[in-house]
């Protein structure tokens, strides 16, 4: 059973392995496989689900609430998020303008299936939108009790900072940040970590396996396996490009003794981790089989001492990246149509 954690300085509490629906569901895998995974998630005694409207274009949302029909709505934590472009991407189906964010949070509750979501998530920073304007559309949604709670996904900490203070002025507050983190990606620890930490914000994770780098299931000089990430030619493979150098690779394989000493798998040990992060409240993880999840859920509650986190850092070394400007040089410089 996962442990959990305060979301920032609020009294809201999910499970630290929060079970995302990105990149699977609506997608990737039949729905009744994908029903399958939330019920093995259940079980598994997770209670929080993240998912967004653009995954497979608002078709993971719907999956998530057919399969979450019949669960006691109190006892879930339900969080998605907005920006990205969905439906037939017309000028006003992107970004967080006032009107994409009032309508995009209605066909959120409608596919899901509920009346408010626990956490609402600005999924980038909106560059042609007035923050006044977001913030002040987030405010309304939390006042109407269409969402509990508001947060940010690949904010930088000066975008965090501005937001922050305008919710205050607004009388609500932003308890969380959505950035990808993991043992090769470490950008937000110089600045976004920091800035949380004083904000009273906390971490959610995504790709805390580096995009199933850290799963040590890619071996220098051996062929990729079939139907993973690296073979995916609808924007998986480019991803995770990046970490695919014969140095990465050779320095993860090289992981696998301090996952024995801990009697962890690879994938279980790289979400093991981000959890050390006292900043981080939840890793995401994701399945396409039912039994992954219950797989993931083990890497709850593991303590990893202080010297195996030394030697994780010596035998990555160079490989990680570690510069905060990352986060603002991935961000859309636009909004994306």
């Amino acid at each position: 059973m996962p442990t959990y954690r305060y979301l920032g300085n609020s009294g809201l509490k999910i499970s630290e392995i929060t079970y995302g629906n990105w990149l699977t569901h609506g997608s990737q895998v039949e729905n009744d496989v994908a029903t399958a995974c939330v019920h093995a998630a259940l079980d598994a005694g997770i209670s929080t689900f993240d998912t967004a409207d653009v995954y497979a274009n608002t078709k993971a949302e719907q999956v998530l609430g057919d399969a979450l029909k019949g669960q006691r709505r109190e006892s879930l934590e339900i969080f998605t998020k907005v920006y990205w472009p969905t439906g037939p991407g017309g000028p006003n189906d992107t970004g967080l303008s006032r009107k994409h964010v009032m309508e995009s949070i209605n066909g959120s509750l409608k596919r899901l299936g509920t009346d408010y979501v626990d956490l609402y998530q600005a999924h980038r920073y909106d560059t042609e939108t007035p923050l006044e304007e977001t913030m002040q559309a987030f405010a309304d949604i939390v006042r109407q009790g269409k969402a509990l709670y508001i947060g940010v996904s690949e904010w930088t900490a000066d975008q965090i900072r501005a937001g922050h203070a305008l919710a205050k002025d607004l009388g609500f507050q932003l308890i969380s940040s959505q950035p990808q983190y993991s043992m090769l990606w470490r950008v937000i620890e110089d600045e976004v970590v920091p800035t949380s930490r004083e904000l009273g914000l906390s971490q959610i994770v995504w790709s805390p396996m580096a995009q199933g780098v850290l799963s040590g299931k890619y071996v220098p000089g051996r062929p990729l396996p079939q139907g993973s990430r690296a073979t995916d030619d609808k924007g998986g493979a480019r991803m995770i490009q990046r970490f695919m150098t014969d140095d990465v690779l050779t320095r993860v394989q090289n992981l696998k003794p301090v996952a024995d000493e801990l009697g962890l798998t690879m994938p279980q040990l790289a979400v093991a981790w981000v959890l050390q992060n006292d900043n981080v409240a939840a890793a995401l993880v994701g399945a396409s089989r039912p039994e992954q999840v219950a797989e993931n859920v083990k890497a709850s509650g593991v303590t990893i001492p202080a010297e195996l986190m030394a030697r994780i850092d010596e035998i990555l070394g160079g490989v990680v990246e570690r510069d905060p400007g990352k986060t603002a040089e991935d961000a859309p410089q636009g909004r994306v149509a």
